[in-house]
């Protein structure tokens, strides 16, 4: 909860279109953790929408679809022992075995949908 400002501050420039890039999203999405009226009043002032869940309230939200991909990518991580249990002190040889780790289940990914003729 403490890290959802800095992580927002963190988003690099978006790229690729003519024109300014974009440096915010257009809404932060986020579990009953990210739940604070501070958050989302600072949020707010940046013309950032929430869509973060309130705490004590019913399930049913719907976020839980778009969850499931954060949470069957963090499984895709979890098949390579290295950064299922992070061993590097160093962060830039942890950053390069996410990438490797990215890049083989981008490769397995369009390599299992192939077409054979």
């Amino acid at each position: 909860m403490t890290q959802l400002i800095p992580l927002v501050d963190a988003i690099p420039p978006i790229a690729g279109k003519p024109g300014a890039p974009l440096r915010k999203p257009e809404e932060v999405m986020g579990d009953r953790g990210y739940d604070s009226d501070p958050h989302r009043m600072d949020l707010s002032c940046r013309n950032i929408g929430t869509a973060i869940a309130r705490r004590r309230t019913p399930h049913g939200s719907g976020l839980g679809i778009f969850r499931y991909v954060v949470e069957q990518s963090l499984a895709l991580f979890h098949q390579f022992r290295r950064l299922r249990t992070r061993f590097d002190k160093r962060v830039d040889i942890h950053e390069a075995f996410m990438t490797i780790g990215c890049a083989m289940m981008c490769w397995r990914r369009l390599h299992s949908s192939e077409v054979h003729f």
